[in-house]
């Protein structure tokens, strides 16, 4: 990491406070279309996986941990596809993070959004789009700046 990075939050403080009020308003319509902030937080976390955000990951990670989330399931988010520790709506949730993430072929695509279209209502469906959106912007804001993980 070059030490000369522009932390563009900083430099376009009212840009990245509109992004911010964003992700405060995806908040609040995930709450109101009964996603609870565990599936919020597992999807800011696959999504900071795939884009490779070391920022993203250690914030998400400990927030995850402040609402309930368990090392067991943070450690196979990965891998969730491959064990039953997560609920169908973690698994919609996580699976649309990814395709909205990795962006596959329009074929492919409208394949994978037809099928989390039919295990989330449309609320929650739209609620995690925004969500992973507002995610993969953060996750390239984090990375363009080189926002430093600070040990504890």
């Amino acid at each position: 990491m070059s030490g000369n990075r522009v932390f563009i939050d900083k430099q376009n403080r009212p840009v990245y406070q509109a992004l911010a009020a964003t992700a405060s308003a995806v908040r609040a319509a995930a709450q109101e279309a009964g996603l609870d902030r565990i599936v919020m937080e597992l999807v800011n976390l696959r999504v900071s996986q795939l884009n490779g955000c070391a920022y993203c990951l250690d914030l998400h990670t400990r927030q995850a941990l402040d609402e309930g989330e368990t090392p067991q399931r943070l450690s196979v988010l990965p891998a969730w596809r491959d064990t039953a520790l997560f609920t169908d709506t973690e698994r919609a949730a996580l699976g649309l993070a990814e395709a909205l993430t990795l962006l596959p072929d329009g074929e492919h695509r409208e394949e994978i959004f037809a099928k989390y279209q039919a295990l989330l209502s449309v609320e929650q469906f739209s609620v995690l789009s925004w969500a992973v959106v507002t995610m993969n912007a953060f996750n390239r804001v984090s990375i363009i700046s080189g926002h430093p993980v600070k040990a504890r």
